[in-house]
């Protein structure tokens, strides 16, 4: 596209749309482009650019109405009418005083059927809510969400407004963040696109894979020491896939559970406490009804197919439901405890991933599994 017309059409988009689309094109070509901008798109542009991508200033827009508090209801009118031209951002119009502090906000609704010598003073919300451009998105994400506001004027410090946070905005950033979550949920290190080259695409998925093999590799250790256990009772090899897919499917929703309460920054200690006591009895009630289900139906399998005896088959059956009513339990405190740390140290819970959590529990799932079929099996019932 032309440059001139390029610039144009930026021009008369709203500023946080052009910021986007101008950080995705080249440096030379970004610069060419905001010289040929109108001198108020430039500095806007500047302003919203002077942010970094982690605070909630880069995700505002400067198209908002803004007018004195000392006017009445004609006046202000009259200026919105004024501003309506360049900016149609409307709904809300935001209230300054003397000195150009943010003052408050008035609904369209109510300023367009007031009589028209009423003071601004009876329509203004002076308890409207805002956020400062230097907040990080996650922080404001967290106190704007109770809110059904249109727009929320960003402030700097000397509480002056620098432009608005649209409910627009907020849904695009909302859906941005639960993108990253959701990827670091998979083991990523930040979210893909489809048209990403492939040397980026493994950069982000390799770390998580480094640490995840070596912890595989600890699980395979373990599995090798309890080498005696298997080669005297080959038949528990085939329900150890049973032990360590529960295990890491109860981990893993622990960590779902957990991850979304912990969105709740006035969490108290007695609350993280109770969470982890409450998810702890959630594994133990499953793992209990699972375990004497899997006792029941496994041990019949063994005596019917295998052609075992009864003690042999329900003393397999039930080192097998043991193991996974234990194995439970650990993965539901482990789900829990993990992102517990990880946000205890100002590290993003979402880190704790699935991948992670799982390789962790299937190495609980296999001390807990052998370690109860040595002592079970081996050393009481002497099978």
């Amino acid at each position: 596209m032309d440059l001139h017309k390029a610039a144009a059409i930026l021009s008369d988009m709203e500023t946080d749309t052009a910021v986007t689309i101008l950080r995705e094109i080249e440096k030379e070509k970004r610069a060419l482009l905001i010289e040929l901008m109108d001198d108020k798109s430039r500095k806007d542009i500047a302003l919203i650019a002077s942010f970094d991508e982690d605070e909630i200033g880069s995700k505002m827009t400067t198209n908002y109405i803004v007018i004195r508090e000392n006017l009445n209801v004609k006046q202000a009118m009259k200026e919105l009418v004024e501003q309506a031209a360049q900016n149609d951002n409307i709904l809300t119009l935001f209230v300054i005083d003397e000195s150009g502090s943010f003052y408050g906000a008035i609904d369209l609704k109510e300023l367009i059927t007031a009589r028209q010598d009423t003071p601004l003073d009876d329509l203004i919300t002076t308890s409207f809510p805002y956020v400062y451009g230097q907040e990080s998105i996650d922080d404001c994400i967290e106190k704007l969400k109770d809110y059904s506001e249109n727009s929320i004027p960003v402030l700097n410090n000397k509480n002056e407004i620098l432009g608005v946070i649209t409910s627009q905005n907020i849904i695009q950033v909302v859906d941005e963040e639960m993108g990253e979550d959701y990827a670091k949920l998979a083991g990523l290190t930040a979210e893909e696109d489809l048209a990403e080259p492939l040397k980026e695409s493994m950069k982000k998925r390799l770390p998580w894979l480094l640490v995840l093999l070596g912890l595989a590799m600890i699980v395979s250790t373990v599995v090798g020491a309890f080498e005696r256990v298997i080669s005297q009772l080959t038949i528990i090899m085939a329900f150890q896939s049973l032990i360590l897919d529960m295990a890491g499917n109860v981990g893993t929703q622990s960590l779902a559970v957990t991850i979304r309460v912990l969105m709740d920054e006035s969490l108290t200690t007695r609350q993280k406490f109770y969470l982890v006591i409450k998810e702890m009895k959630v594994g133990l009630c499953n793992g209990l009804l699972l375990g004497c289900l899997s006792f029941a139906l496994i041990g019949l399998y063994i005596f019917l197919f295998k052609g075992k005896s009864l003690l042999f088959s329900y003393g397999v059956s039930a080192c097998i439901g043991i193991s996974l009513i234990l194995a439970m339990l650990i993965s539901s405190a482990t789900g829990t405890l993990i992102p517990l740390f990880f946000k205890k140290i100002h590290v993003d819970p979402a880190v704790a991933s699935g991948p992670l959590i799982t390789t962790i529990n299937d190495l609980v799932a296999v001390v807990t599994y052998y370690g109860m079929s040595w002592l079970l099996l081996i050393q009481i019932l002497q099978l």
